[in-house]
């Protein structure tokens, strides 16, 4: 037998041969000192015999003063205000001979509670006493009388105002325990019967069966919880999105790059070199590899035209392109990256077989030096759409979408005019957040500008419609998070994961 089952059984026959001969066990606290048995080991065997009804318990709650360490010390040496009293001779003292009776974070409890009680005065030369005699330590008094044992919480006479006092100051803590009172049950017995778990093949050939007590089987009760994975709600919105971009008939792009060259990074989507995104205040740069070594070079030399000096009716941007501001490695700032390097492989097939209309999309991480804050981290998700044929326009894309987001259970939303370098026109998309109580951006959208898409090789009647989004802003606002790194990052509440519920496709998550 079990150490811990034979306690329980000791602690089972002291409770029922006690009430053999008694009505009742008033507290089972008070039972178990007197018992010389732990009060935990009585507690079980209370609840155990409650549930085969051989007792019948009440839960009753004690509530008591105990002294902490420093009440403890003040109780046998006296409060610090009344030694710095008597350590006040009737001529007075100079504070820093005073203050060499006293350690330091005493002697500053000492100084503010006689001052609050008006019992010396803190001159400019010496402390001298206000009064001559004090004639009873309060607080000594106090802290004695409950060491003692006299006063617990129902039975206190020590007022509300210095029991206050006594917890502010840290003296005191209440403690509180939990017992029972017990009578006997409908089943009670002096001696508690052995209850057969199983029927066995030898009870059956032998008859024992027929004198044997069984347990009963709770049908009711619960079966242990299962242990299993739990999807962490920015997965159970990507495989949404994915299943989404899918039905409306998209292809994936390949994202296995996180590391991405500035010329497909920027200077492909025709973002100036001079761009504030491109400084090392807003994009993580690497020293190792510091450069590419393997770029298209006729389609380098036409990115670099159109950036120096215009084409396909555009003024360019005026400036001296840099071959070495192209060739840096960084962590792609944007899935856009990987969109132009889609994009110009099409405009490549172009040239071999009649022009195709395309749909990409792409969900995956990307980085920016950005400051962290509820809404913004350094490391993120970017979701990405695009659609590639002759044709389209702005409400083209506004109707997209409305769809893609109307799929998510997000209807409520908004477009305003906003700048890309590498769009135009460019919206800005805002979604209700319920938590926030507002607007907020969820996304950016806009049709590439030709002095992207020309240089490439795409024929001049296509078009290209495109939406990005972070994955983090749609999840908050589909479970209701207003902290973004109470999503994801190194704060995050694992629990969260078993506790959030199922988000399903056209319905918002309460």
């Amino acid at each position: 037998m079990a150490d811990s089952d034979h306690r329980r059984a000791i602690a089972e026959d002291a409770v029922l041969r006690h009430l053999q001969n008694h009505h009742e066990i008033a507290d089972s606290l008070l039972f178990a000192a007197q018992a010389k048995l732990n009060p935990d080991d009585i507690a079980n065997a209370i609840k155990s015999l409650t549930g085969h009804r051989y007792v019948d318990s009440q839960e009753i709650t004690k509530e008591t003063w105990l002294l902490t360490e420093e009440g403890k010390t003040y109780a046998v040496h006296g409060s610090p205000e009344m030694q710095l009293f008597l350590s006040i001779p009737q001529e007075g003292i100079t504070k820093d001979e005073l203050q060499k009776k006293f350690d330091a974070s005493s002697f500053k409890i000492a100084c503010a509670q006689a001052a609050k009680n008006r019992w010396v005065d803190f001159g400019k030369q010496l402390v001298t006493r206000k009064i001559q005699h004090v004639d009873n330590d309060k607080v000594q008094t106090l802290l004695l009388r409950i060491q003692d044992g006299k006063d617990n919480v129902s039975t206190i006479d020590i007022s509300q105002d210095d029991i206050r006092a006594l917890t502010k100051r840290k003296l005191i803590s209440l403690q509180v325990k939990k017992g029972f009172s017990v009578t006997r049950g409908p089943n009670y017995a002096p001696q508690r019967k052995k209850v057969a778990t199983d029927l066995t093949r030898d009870m059956l050939q032998s008859g024992d069966w027929k004198n044997l007590e069984f347990k009963e089987f709770n049908l009711n009760a619960k079966g242990a919880p299962t242990e299993g994975g739990c999807l962490h709600p920015l997965l159970k919105v990507r495989k949404q999105l994915k299943d989404i971009f899918l039905q409306m008939g998209f292809a994936e792009m390949p994202t296995n790059n996180y590391v991405e060259s500035s010329f497909w990074n920027f200077d492909a989507l025709f973002q100036p070199q001079q761009h504030p995104a491109r400084d090392s205040h807003d994009t993580f740069f690497l020293k190792v590899p510091l450069t590419t070594k393997e770029l298209p070079e006729d389609y380098v030399e036409r990115v670099k035209r159109i950036h120096e000096s215009g084409g396909h009716q555009s003024r360019g941007y005026g400036y001296d392109w840099k071959r070495e501001e192209a060739d840096k490695n960084l962590l792609r700032t944007h899935t856009t990256a990987v969109s132009s390097r889609m994009l110009y492989s099409l405009a490549q097939d172009c040239a071999q077989k009649p022009f195709a209309p395309k749909k990409y999309f792409s969900i995956d991480r990307v980085f920016r030096n950005e400051a962290v804050d509820r809404t913004h981290l350094a490391e993120f998700h970017q979701i990405e759409g695009l659609i590639c044929d002759r044709g389209l326009t702005l409400g083209d894309l506004i109707g997209v979408l409305e769809d893609f987001f109307s799929r998510l259970g997000m209807s409520d939303l908004k477009f305003k005019p906003a700048y890309n370098p590498y769009t135009e026109p460019s919206m800005e998309i805002l979604g209700y957040h319920k938590g926030f109580g507002k607007y907020v951006e969820i996304g950016n959208s806009g049709m590439f500008r030709p002095e992207m898409l020309l240089p490439m090789g795409l024929p001049e009647d296509v078009s290209v419609i495109a939406w990005g989004l972070s994955l983090e802003r749609p999840t908050m606002i589909l479970y209701g998070i207003d902290n973004i790194r109470d999503l994801f990052g190194h704060k995050v509440d694992l629990g969260l994961m078993k506790k959030n519920p199922i988000c399903r496709i056209g319905l918002e998550c309460d």
